[in-house]
């Protein structure tokens, strides 16, 4: 038994925010921003919308996706570093919320790797205990931990959710192999303070464009393939001069990388769900096809996931 996507969903606030909105409210501009991040605007959620709201919308069309029910999931995974409130969890939240009676559930905390972290998960479930339906959501309002006087940060990140149900699927496609990691030491690089997010933006860059790189390659090694046999790679949505490290080190032509860090930002646990439906939606992905996922975060935390598209 393999584990695999049945389904996947998401959701975007409505209120978008354009670089030249920022122009008004803080010292930068819109080519400063375009040029060193990619990012042209994001999308934030208003003052009523929480976090649980945002999960609820995703996993309600990744479920309709997956022509299946919340009564029938056997787990609920949320990934996410701004729940409503310290506990209840979000994902007991979205459990009630669907009425997943039956259905365990747990936050997941690494940050903009979270997604992946989810999705490893979840296959552990499916694999070893027989779980026929785990519902993986990584969510985020980063708009309400966010320092909007520091310029070097509030450009960065907006509010989102992408959700996937996960089951056994045929034997050759669904997760072929996977790589987590995280290095402790590297936590004050990137953390949520009393004034907001703090970044040390040149240490966060080194190490992303080393680990994205090296764990691509990593999950092919040890899945038995190869940079060619890659069809399309869906990188953590953070920054375009990263997400172009990756690859470069993949030799894949841009064609072949997801990119909506233009118009959503970086949305932590929600951006790489978010641009693998943008990318099924358009057509970009099809059946058969060998994905490349990979993120880091905050933690410092990384994963990877190689993964044939398809039921």
């Amino acid at each position: 038994m393999r584990a695999g996507a049945l389904g996947v969903g998401r959701y975007l606030p409505e209120r978008v925010v354009t670089n030249h909105d920022l122009e008004k409210q803080m010292d930068t501009s819109d080519e400063w921003i375009r040029t060193r991040t990619g990012i042209e605007e994001r999308r934030l959620a208003d003052d009523e919308t929480n976090t649980s709201d945002m999960a609820y919308e995703a996993a309600l069309s990744a479920l309709e996706n997956a022509g299946t029910n919340a009564e029938d999931l056997d787990m609920i995974l949320v990934a996410t570093v701004t729940p409503d409130k310290p506990f209840p969890s979000v994902a007991t939240m979205l459990q009630e919320k669907l009425g997943a009676k039956k259905a365990a559930a747990m936050d997941l905390s690494a940050a903009c790797a979270g997604f992946m972290y989810g999705m490893v998960t979840a296959k552990q479930f499916i694999e070893n205990a027989g779980y026929q339906q785990v519902l993986v959501v990584g969510v985020e309002k980063l708009s309400k931990v966010t320092n909007w006087d520091d310029r070097n940060t509030a450009v960065l990140f907006g509010d989102g959710a992408g959700a996937m149900v996960l089951g056994p699927v045929d034997d050759d496609k669904g997760i072929l192999s996977f790589e987590l990691g995280a290095d402790g030491s590297g936590g004050n690089h990137l953390y949520q303070g009393e004034e907001g997010i703090y970044m040390n933006g040149r240490e966060v860059f080194k190490f992303a464009v080393r680990q994205m790189g090296e764990s691509s390659i990593n999950v092919l090694e040890k899945a038995g393939l190869t940079k060619e046999d890659v069809d399309y790679l869906i990188p953590h949505q953070a920054n375009i001069r990263i997400m172009e490290a990756s690859r470069q080190r993949l030799d894949l032509p841009v064609e072949k990388m997801s990119m909506t860090v233009n118009k959503y930002g970086n949305t932590s646990a929600a951006s790489i769900p978010i641009s693998l439906i943008e990318d099924l939606e358009a057509g970009r992905i099809k059946d058969g096809d060998l994905l490349v996922m990979v993120g880091f975060g905050g933690g410092l935390t990384w994963g990877a996931i190689a993964m044939r598209w398809g039921r």
